[in-house]
């Protein structure tokens, strides 16, 4: 219905009159309170985020955009915040585990565990550190309150080890067995063996809904695409490059592409996880190896084993923002971010060290002597509601 000039007149006022009123009672929060007593009270518009439609039994994304929002510095879940903060290095030729107080640089302690360890894997629910015995067919428990190592248990060719979003199933990477061992979170109690056509499966990443996940073939040069839910490879590429050999994978924060470390290729691939068409490539430097998302989400670091530096990635840019040479050299591989972000651990696989490199200014703060062949080490504890293994990938 239409309105005539006069009526517009008369409304407009009206509410006039009706301001000067209100502005006549005094600007006392008494009297305003009283004003607005007897209405609802005005909720301020909430820009809802878009829902991801994720694996039943998952957690929500807190931040399709992020989703590494979790890890923020200080965001402790409550399993894990009276944990010493603790760095654990596995040490494949002396079959131990080095433990450094990342306060003092100093190590405090060193386990014996089973034949050659590989990977130091924060389980989903973040009570357990696991050590992955790979030779030793065994997975050993470590309680990350105490420090103190439990009973092995016995799981065969564990070079690495995965948990579902959902944190039903464990998911072995038995390399030299050519399968995905999906097992019971808990008990570690075979639930499916998936056999694969590539050669030397051992790193992987979930997708943002946690319905896929990508894994690298190191010694085939191939990545598989596998069905969550199914326990299914669904799709197998060989990557554009005679020789490649791929590792560590990691997602981006919005959860759109899927980054591959590749240490003959000397750089990145990166591949579109739904399309799972081919992968376009970054070089980074001489045996890229393993890759870290800073705490806020914006950078990646990229380990070049092979020429002793970091490559720095900038998300939002998609392009390397600079590099940073350890002095003297060296070989960093594996590792993690503090939890309050301010240093990057890595183990030094070829030089029976670990570097702690300062995140603002790449400059090394220590190196620690270790074990002989220090390979994927934990920092822990680390912020996220939850582990999808390796050695700590938390959402």
């Amino acid at each position: 219905m239409r309105t005539t000039k006069a009526a517009r007149l008369l409304a407009a006022g009206a509410a006039v009159t009706a301001l000067t009123l209100l502005s006549a009672c005094g600007g006392g929060a008494r009297h305003e309170n009283e004003a607005v007593a007897s209405k609802a009270p005005v909720q301020p518009e909430v820009r809802k985020q878009p829902q991801v439609n994720v694996l039943p039994g998952m957690p929500p994304v807190e931040d399709p955009a992020d989703l590494y929002a979790a890890d923020r510095p200080g965001r402790l879940s409550p399993v894990v915040k009276d944990f010493p903060a603790r760095v654990y290095v596995p040490n494949t030729n002396s079959d131990t585990v080095t433990v450094i107080d990342p306060a003092t640089y100093r190590v405090v302690e060193t386990i014996p565990v089973g034949r050659q360890p590989q990977h130091v894997v924060p389980s989903w629910d973040l009570k357990t550190l696991w050590v992955n015995n790979d030779l030793g067919n065994s997975l050993t428990p470590i309680d990350p309150r105490t420090g103190k190592a439990g009973k092995p248990v016995d799981v065969h060719d564990p070079y690495n080890l995965y948990f579902t979003p959902d944190g039903k199933y464990a998911v072995v990477m038995a390399s030299m067995d050519r399968q995905l061992v999906f097992r019971d979170a808990h008990t570690m109690k075979v639930v499916k063996a998936v056999p694969v056509s590539c050669y030397g499966v051992n790193h992987a990443d979930f997708s943002a809904d946690g319905r896929y996940f990508i894994v690298s073939c190191e010694f085939s040069g191939e990545v598989l695409k596998v069905d969550t839910a199914a326990m299914k490879v669904v799709a197998q590429e060989r990557l554009p490059l005679k020789g490649a050999m791929p590792q560590d994978v990691k997602i981006s924060p919005d959860g759109k592409l899927f980054y591959i470390a590749d240490m003959v290729a000397d750089g990145v691939w990166i591949l579109d996880g739904d399309k799972f068409t081919r992968p376009t490539f970054l070089a980074t430097g001489k045996g890229a190896h393993g890759l870290y998302v800073s705490r806020d989400s914006r950078v990646m670091y990229i380990s070049n084993r092979g020429e002793g530096t970091i490559s720095l990635f900038d998300f939002t840019r998609k392009r390397l923002t600079g590099k940073w040479r350890l002095p003297g050299g060296g070989s960093p591989d594996m590792g993690g971010v503090s939890a309050d972000g301010k240093v990057l651990w890595l183990s030094g696989r070829y030089n029976a060290e670990v570097y702690a490199i300062d995140t603002r200014t790449g400059t090394e703060l220590a190196r620690i002597k270790v074990g002989s062949g220090p390979h994927g080490l934990a920092v822990y504890p680390q912020p996220g509601r939850y582990s999808l293994g390796h050695t700590g990938i938390f959402r």
